[in-house]
């Protein structure tokens, strides 16, 4: 037996890195079920747009993620 509790694996804390892959990840999630719902001939226009502006709030975090990652070249 080991001392190790299965819940440490969540937690242990999340890279910022980490947590730009998961952020892209749910952005392409989003953007595959917008395409998806699109494609219906009767599209649910306030979900539609709901899910839109989800996309674009974790495009908005995604990038101060990525200008946090990304050293200032003039600092």
């Amino acid at each position: 037996m080991t001392d190790a509790d299965p819940g440490d694996a969540a937690n242990e804390e999340i890279t910022p890195a980490m947590r730009l892959v998961v952020l892209q990840g749910k952005h392409r999630a989003l953007d595959e079920k917008i395409r998806s719902l699109q494609a219906q001939p009767y599209q649910n226009q306030l979900l539609i747009q709901r899910l839109k502006k989800e996309k674009l709030r974790l495009k908005d975090l995604i990038e101060r993620l990525k200008d946090e990652l990304v050293p200032d070249i003039n600092a």
